[in-house]
């Protein structure tokens, strides 16, 4: 029960931060508000860390793991992100990064062998990507093709690369505390990302209003240090291709709380993409059912 909450929890924030970022992005520009944000982020998460008298592990494999992260999935994907979506619409943004849960079922496939990918995980990925694909069919493609082209890529790229350190941290990381684990690789990335904003964005857009402020803190504390932390808690303990299926759901929120909120439009198309993306989730996880309701037949027989 306690593993279901947080996966739900996680959905529903990652889902809104969205939005926050996009309320954020009015005061400030991405790469240095992202910078803050994960500033903010690392600061809470030092004091979070003393007050549990927890250590920041240090052996040569830690160290490898928080530098490959640090870069491999904060600085350099959140830079590709940000730069394709300048070329990219959001909708297909959004399905181009989709692509994240076929990369981790392939990579922890050769990876993970003890990390099954059955047909109904593999039916289920196809069923939520397709929902994905529904849900933004309205808006993929506009503008120079060969702006998109390469604005695709970079989405892509980030995905991938996302995938990798995700795989590597379920194969190599269940030594690290999850508090920790986000530490070292937050803080880098906060710093770079601060300096890469100063250097190349228009920084005269700044304005530090309750926007900026209330987007950057909700960022920080939920998108960032309650999200990350249980996420890596949850890599210890759930499959990583039905951890993975997040990427399906996260649209799916966003759009309610855009409906919501921000008078977006929620129309017909968007309804039937995210009933197939969790029809998708269902059949992922037939394999999960089965189990527990045999471990209840068992429990009950005794």
């Amino acid at each position: 029960m306690k593993v279901v909450l947080i996966y739900i929890m996680l959905c529903l924030i990652w889902g809104s931060t969205w939005l926050a970022i996009r309320l954020g992005l009015e005061s400030l520009t991405p790469l240095f508000s992202a910078g803050i944000r994960f500033i903010l982020a690392s600061s809470i998460i030092i004091l979070l860390m003393k007050l549990k008298d927890i250590k920041i592990q240090k052996d040569p494999l830690s160290v490898k793991l928080y530098l490959l992260m640090a870069f491999c999935s904060f600085v350099i994907p959140f830079g590709l992100v940000y730069w394709g979506q300048q070329y990219v619409p959001s909708g297909l943004a959004a399905v181009l990064f989709a692509v994240y849960p076929f990369f981790v079922a392939l990579f922890s496939y050769y990876a993970i062998p003890s990390e099954t990918i059955n047909a109904s995980k593999i039916f289920g990925i196809i069923f939520g990507f397709a929902g994905v694909v529904i849900i933004f069919s309205d808006n993929l493609v506009t503008g120079d093709f060969s702006l998109n082209f390469a604005g695709m890529g970079a989405i892509v790229l980030s995905a991938v690369m996302q995938s990798v350190i995700a795989v590597s941290i379920k194969k190599y990381g269940h030594h690290l505390n999850p508090l920790s684990m986000n530490l070292v690789p937050m803080l880098i990335a906060g710093i770079s990302l601060s300096i890469i904003g100063f250097l190349f964005e228009d920084l005269s857009r700044l304005k530090f209003d309750s926007n900026a402020v209330l987007s950057v803190t909700y960022l920080a504390i939920f998108g960032s240090v309650i999200t990350f932390t249980s996420y890596y808690w949850l890599l210890k303990r759930v499959n990583i291709v039905i951890l993975s299926l997040i990427a399906f759901i996260t649209p799916i929120v966003a759009l309610i709380l855009g409906w919501i909120f921000v008078n977006e439009k929620l129309l017909s198309h968007h309804l039937y993409g995210s009933l197939l993306v969790l029809t998708g989730l269902l059949w992922a996880n037939l394999g999960n059912i089965k189990k527990i309701r045999n471990l209840k037949i068992l429990k009950n027989q005794k």
